[in-house]
């Protein structure tokens, strides 16, 4: 019993952990129909640059930890946003180009990554409480995995909130349905587009830093590990669906979980099964639009 009980919180808190990556695609591709695959680049270059702050602040106390999650999410934002503004707005509805891009910009900077911190994996330490475990019904759950599950809840509540309920978010809803309207009662939907991008970048900055810790080390390969999976999610869920990508994010860590305690470690290979069934049944996903 204790092992089904890791097996399923394990699979919620690394959910958790595959929404904070694939919301930000799920976001991007939703609003503005561009599929980014230097995404895990943002995720990446965040868990380096808030490895290096909370190391000049001591990595083994809250103030540091939480100064390095912070300023992960303000790396991903700024960098995000400078994609857009020179790479993915001259592209925009131009689909080809911008996967060319963005994958030219994904291996540029794993390259960039790896001359700066190295090739090797950095093994990093955090507060010493989320090494902890807590015991439930009998299972000890690292304690990584419920801070993982209340920043994403926190993220999936301040998107939705943002989105249906400020200014931005209806000048954005309203700039994917129509956007020579909204431009002609003279908004500039090009500021909110690249803003849609920088709210995406934080969210994958988050995930980096988190990821660090649950992971244990940062790698210029660790955002592009975890954006296959994030694709996976995104795709299940359904293409720019915010609540398709929450559910799928938990199916699929959950099921991989499960796959792994008692199926001799196939995890992976179920995750792609799954994908596989999802693209033939319902190409559209979970809670995706059909074409």
């Amino acid at each position: 019993m204790s092992t089904v009980i890791l097996a399923l919180i394990t699979g919620v808190g690394l959910g958790a952990l595959y929404f904070l990556v694939s919301s930000g695609l799920s976001l991007i591709y939703g609003l503005m129909h561009v599929l980014n695959f230097a995404h895990g680049v943002f995720l990446s270059l965040s868990a380096f640059v808030g490895w290096e702050v909370a190391c000049r602040m001591d990595a083994s106390t809250w103030g540091g930890f939480l100064v390095s999650v912070l300023v992960g999410a303000l790396v991903g934002a700024a960098f995000a946003a400078l994609t857009e503004l020179a790479l993915i707005r001259p592209l925009y509805e131009r689909h080809i180009e911008q996967v060319l891009v963005t994958v030219g910009l994904s291996l540029a900077a794993i390259a960039l990554f790896d001359g700066i911190w190295g090739t090797d994996p950095i093994y990093i330490s955090g507060p010493d409480w989320l090494r902890q475990t807590t015991a439930v019904l009998g299972a000890k759950i690292p304690n990584v995995y419920w801070l993982l599950m209340v920043v994403a809840a926190v993220v999936l509540a301040g998107l939705v909130l943002f989105l249906r309920r400020t200014r931005y978010g209806v000048i954005i809803r309203a700039g994917v349905e129509n956007r020579a309207m909204v431009t002609a009662l003279g908004i500039d939907v090009r500021r909110s587009f690249t803003l849609v991008f920088a709210i995406g970048g934080a969210a994958a900055g988050i995930g980096g830093v988190l990821a660090a810790q649950w992971a244990g080390y940062v790698s210029s390969g660790l955002g592009q590990t975890l954006l296959i999976f994030a694709f996976i999610v995104t795709i299940i869920g359904g293409l720019g669906s915010l609540a398709g990508a929450a559910i799928a994010s938990v199916l699929v860590a959950v099921l991989q979980q499960f796959a792994n305690f008692f199926l001799a470690g196939t995890g992976d290979f179920i995750v792609v099964v799954l994908l596989a069934v999802v693209l033939l049944v319902r190409p559209s996903g979970l809670l995706g639009r059909k074409a």
